[in-house]
């Protein structure tokens, strides 16, 4: 049964993956949720799922068996076309390779889903201008990815995440390919956000970084082994 206060809540949830002949199970019937203004890790070892998690939760691939819910939307029954609108609308997306388009400034990579959703550009402009400042990169507006940090790119990332107001923000590995005092200040950032009332899910395989997130998810062969509220370590 789907927990009412829940914004994230999974029931059952199985991936297999077939390698020829072969099924590989990624998830093994998994069942959590995940209330409002929660700030949670996802951790575990390599291979155990966390990934796998993360792009169904995400409406970026469909579960093989289980349900999934975003607030009242049962995304795990909606077609294609739906899904990329619940995407749009409720989901944040940070990853750990940036995704940013290398041709395009800052202001053009963060007013991207503003654009999809067809906003003016002007109304585009403004409200990426705001994220960014938000971000402390009103000085990097005209600057294409190659010629900032790692740390302002990932900032940029998350600025697009923002961008439509999101129920719920999705990092995967958000931190994976950034020294440790830029990873403390990104994990500042999300901390911040998570005060504003923010919803953050972030997988990490990283002991660190748990620390600064409020409950810790542990998945080992495709399953929940421990799931515990953290005294968070602020920044």
């Amino acid at each position: 049964m789907k927990d009412k206060d829940a914004i994230l809540h999974v029931h059952d949830l199985t991936k297999i993956y077939k390698l020829g002949n072969v099924d590989v199970p990624a998830l093994r019937g998994i069942t959590l949720h995940v209330e409002k203004g929660e700030f949670v890790a996802i951790t575990g070892p390599s291979g155990c799922g966390k990934s796998t998690f993360m792009h169904l939760i995400g409406c970026l691939d469909r579960p093989t068996r289980g349900e999934i819910f975003l607030e009242d939307v049962k995304v795990s029954t909606l077609d294609d076309d739906a899904l990329a609108s619940i995407r749009n609308k409720m989901i944040g997306f940070v990853f750990q390779s940036f995704n940013l388009l290398p041709k395009m400034s800052a202001l053009k990579n963060v007013e991207l889903p503003l654009y999809y959703y067809g906003v003016s550009k002007d109304q585009r402009e403004k409200k990426a201008m705001e994220m960014l400042k938000i971000m402390g990169l009103e000085n990097r507006v005209t600057h294409k990815p190659t010629e900032i940090s790692g740390g302002e790119r990932q900032r940029i990332a998350i600025a697009r995440a923002l961008i439509n107001n999101p129920r719920i923000m999705l990092a995967d590995e958000p931190t994976g390919n950034l020294d440790t005092k830029t990873s403390e200040d990104i994990m500042k950032e999300f901390q911040q956000l998570n005060d504003k009332g923010v919803t953050i899910i972030i997988v990490t395989h990283e002991a660190d970084i748990v620390r600064y997130t409020k409950r810790v998810v542990r998945l080992r062969d495709g399953k929940v082994v421990d799931d515990e509220k953290l005294e968070q370590k602020r920044l």
